[in-house]
């Protein structure tokens, strides 16, 4: 193999070719094997894609999709903007990592679906608990990796800082937040598969609605290529959602991928 390729150094268009040769290869292959499969334990793309065109044309896709994507951004975004100032000051601050570390390190781990039930209970069936489903699962990485952002920022910088005797908050904004971008783009990014799956789980534990509506109808009657329209979508939506993340990252970060030796 070439040092070079081995070394990572491939060109962008490369890599996309790479992964669209990859993807083709994987559904040609689920196609052919497929077929071959009880249509009740397994589907395959083609199915797929004939049960995405009547879906479409019923009218349920579209609501249902709009119903989960209204869920999914509110709870995301508002992860991003609790997580990371959280984790910026648990990073700086050790009385504050003291005293509230714990708690996000327990959160993190907490099995979130055995609480389901408790949060209706106090948010009721509507979209207030699904937002706060997907809040509780995305939240959590977004805070530890912008903590283990802050604590990674070298000790000089701050140390120039305090040099020119900038205020805490100041060094905190100025040297600390840059600093710790690529561990909080990479907190966020880890966040969009723990939110997708927040979702789904708001919908069947909750009022049964959206997507996720789709897939628990579908499979309670045997249609598993409807129940599978809703969950490659979601893949692929994710997969664009993560895409258009590390974009804003290459944009906001020029300097990072140099580093990473991944420029184009």
């Amino acid at each position: 193999m070439d040092s070079g390729v081995a070394g990572g150094k491939l060109s962008r268009a490369s890599s996309w070719l790479i992964t669209v040769l990859s993807v083709c290869s994987m559904l040609a292959l689920w196609e052919f094997f497929g077929r071959d499969v009880n249509p009740v334990f397994g589907s395959y793309p083609s199915a797929i894609a004939i049960a995405f065109i009547k879906l479409l044309r019923s009218g349920q896709f579209v609501p249902a999709a709009l119903q989960s994507a209204e869920t999914l951004s509110l709870g995301y975004i508002l992860s991003i903007v609790v997580g990371i100032p959280l984790g910026l000051v648990i990073g700086r601050f050790r009385v504050i990592e003291a005293a509230f570390g714990i708690y996000v390190i327990a959160g993190y781990a907490m099995p979130l679906v055995a609480l389901v039930p408790l949060l209706v209970l106090w948010l009721g069936l509507g979209l207030a608990v699904k937002v706060a489903v997907v809040f509780l699962m995305s939240v959590f990485p977004v805070c530890i990796n912008t903590w283990a952002g802050v604590q990674a920022v070298p000790k000089s910088l701050i140390e120039v800082g305090k040099s020119f005797v900038a205020s805490d908050f100041v060094i905190l904004r100025r040297i600390i937040l840059p600093a710790a971008l690529p561990y909080i783009a990479a907190g966020v990014r880890l966040a969009i598969g723990k939110a997708v799956v927040a979702m789904i789980i708001a919908e069947f534990f909750t009022a049964i609605s959206g997507l996720g509506a789709i897939i628990i109808n579908s499979a309670n009657n045997f249609d598993t290529a409807t129940m599978f329209v809703p969950i490659i979508f979601l893949m692929i939506f994710a997969c664009g959602l993560d895409a258009l993340i590390a974009w804003i990252e290459r944009r906001l970060m020029p300097w990072q991928a140099e580093i990473g030796g991944r420029g184009a």
